[in-house]
């Protein structure tokens, strides 16, 4: 039987990830200006890697006899990356990225610890390579944002 932490985490990150999809999608298709263009690119290039990360962590939940939560279960907590009411604020959108990586980040250094304990080394592997990722977009969106405060 898989450890009940080691599952609330996989479901938290889990539906992280989905809201993360919809919120780079939504900021990708309403910010506007010429400056906001590189933003954009970056955002639906991450988009297809957070869908995999929320496939991959629900895949796992399978293997655990679990299942990823559905939307009845959805519970939003990105409140700083919601879409800008100007959309030319493309700063607003890139802090709302790095909150989300360092939630993100938070998660996955929470989960190798209890998978750990829990003597799972798979969801431990999986956490550590999802960590990864999410340290090298908030990689790059402190460089964005290092730019844009520059100006």
């Amino acid at each position: 039987m898989a450890d009940p932490e080691v599952i609330r985490l996989l479901k938290k990150s889990y539906q992280d990830e989905i809201e993360t999809v919809m919120n780079y999608q939504t900021n990708a298709i309403v910010l506007d200006g010429v400056r906001a263009e590189e933003i954009k690119e970056s955002l639906q290039t991450d988009i297809q890697e957070e869908l995999t990360h929320s496939q991959q962590i629900g895949e796992r939940l399978k293997q655990l006899d679990e299942a990823p939560p559905g939307s009845a279960e959805f519970e939003s907590t990105q409140h700083g990356l919601q879409p800008p009411e100007d959309t030319t604020d493309v700063l607003s959108v890139i802090e709302g990225v790095l909150d989300a990586e360092e939630d993100a980040i938070a998660t996955y250094r929470e989960l190798i610890t209890a998978a750990e304990e829990a003597d799972d080394p798979v969801t431990e592997d999986l956490a550590v390579t999802l960590l990864a990722d999410e340290e090298a977009h908030r990689s790059e969106f402190r460089g964005f944002r290092k730019e844009y405060k520059q100006d």
